[in-house]
């Protein structure tokens, strides 16, 4: 149109204006290109200097966190001797030795031990996971009075340390006649991983579309489908991470089997490794033998879920 034509003309008469101003008024404008390619270049190496530093203070925790890890697995293949002449050396010709992993299959009852811990880690874990995602859902999907003091209620068990209530959860249990068995383990834990999951869950469920639900009812979808069909799936990352911080703390504690569970024949892995450390001399070959075995579950764990893993926690920091 005419108009748009005008206007376009008109653009380009104060463009030409300014350059002309431009030139005239300031002659050495053009010198002005060098200076701010300099500061450009300036901030692309702060932000490479930041990129490192950011890298170097990850990379400095990973050593230091895994190193105590790594000392573990090289000096369960050494002998007695290199473990103390050479603690942090690579076992060799002279020093490589399996004498810890033999004490541990033959004189302990290693396999019945990590029978006991994989039996309470897994069902604790899949009560943890069902309980706490049903309350989870039940926080976010319905609205009643209470709802946030419910909410805040279950938050606070992630401050308090289930430890103090001890001396009460021990004589609930020599009340209920559950002491030396599995069972307490297993309540004590799901109660220990309830507050954490229901915190985590809740906050990823308020996330679900709710026309994804009410299409699902419609279609005549009754609650519990809607839950284990539609909501779940979409919550796997959070599950997984939810998974992976309560399964560490449960296979790794040795205070609820010392006090709940101490008969042999309900021991777990982390108490069984016990009977290598005595009062005046302690088995360190089993005992790092049997540390290193203790490792693995988490550690194929991890491996397995550390996509969803990652995922879980990304989107939890975002939040």
């Amino acid at each position: 149109s005419a108009y748009g034509i005008g206007d376009c003309i008109s653009h380009v008469r104060d463009h030409l204006d300014w350059r002309v101003h431009l030139s005239v008024s300031y002659p050495d404008a053009h010198a002005s290109v060098p200076v701010l390619g300099a500061l450009t270049m300036n901030s692309s190496q702060r932000s490479i200097f930041r990129s490192v530093a950011a890298h170097g203070i990850l990379i400095t925790y990973t050593i230091i966190a895994i190193f105590p890890v790594f000392v573990i697995l090289i000096n369960s293949f050494k002998t007695r001797k290199a473990i103390f002449r050479e603690p942090l050396a690579l076992p060799n010709e002279a020093s490589f030795s399996l004498i810890g992993y033999e004490t541990v299959f033959k004189q302990g009852d290693f396999l019945l031990y990590f029978q006991n811990s994989l039996i309470v880690t897994l069902v604790s874990l899949f009560c943890v996971l069902l309980f706490g995602a049903m309350a989870a859902f039940a926080l976010s999907e319905y609205r009643f009075r209470g709802n946030s003091l419910m909410a805040l209620y279950l938050a606070l068990g992630i401050m308090i340390p289930i430890r103090l209530g001890t001396v009460a959860i021990l004589q609930l249990m020599v009340a209920s006649g559950l002491v030396n068995t599995r069972t307490a383990l297993i309540l004590v834990y799901t109660a220990q991983g309830l507050p954490l999951a229901v915190f985590i869950l809740s906050e990823f469920m308020r996330t679900v579309s709710d026309d994804l639900k009410n299409a699902g009812r419609i279609d005549g979808l009754s609650e519990y489908r809607i839950f284990f069909r539609l909501v779940l799936p979409l919550v796997r990352p959070a599950m997984a991470t939810v998974a992976v911080f309560t399964l560490i703390p449960i296979w790794n504690d040795l205070w609820f089997p010392l006090i709940l569970a101490p008969a042999e024949e309900v021991k777990t892995l982390t108490l069984g490794s016990q009977v290598f450390i005595g009062q005046f001399v302690t088995d360190w070959n089993a005992v790092l033998s049997s540390l290193s075995l203790a490792i693995l579950p988490a550690l194929v764990l991890y491996l397995i879920f550390s996509r969803q893993l990652i995922r879980g926690i990304t989107a939890g920091a975002v939040k």
